[in-house]
């Protein structure tokens, strides 16, 4: 059984997006995670472990894409990163 070009494409239905909208997404996604990972709320206390995967596979994700960033987005996510990253450190240091 062969497939059209079409249905190899899967759901993109012919359109495949360009990968730094979906990427700035994941990045952004994963840094708010790990922010809502150091969130102390009742009865939960914070799960660092997770917001440090959250962390480094948003930063490894910035790394990869960065240069093909419009500057703007560049500076936003390298701004939500580094506040990221900051909360991180000084939870860590409690």
């Amino acid at each position: 059984m062969t497939t059209t070009p079409e249905e190899s494409r899967g759901g993109f239905q012919g359109q495949i997006p360009p990968v730094e909208p979906l990427l700035t997404e994941v990045i952004a996604t994963l840094s708010l995670a790990a922010h809502a990972y150091l969130t102390e709320s009742e009865g939960r206390e914070p799960d660092r472990a997770s917001a440090e995967v959250a962390i480094d596979v948003a930063s490894a994700a910035f790394e990869r894409v960065k240069e093909r960033l419009r500057p703007e987005e560049r500076l936003a996510l390298t701004q939500m990163l580094t506040e990221t990253r900051l909360t991180f450190v000084r939870q860590r240091g409690i």
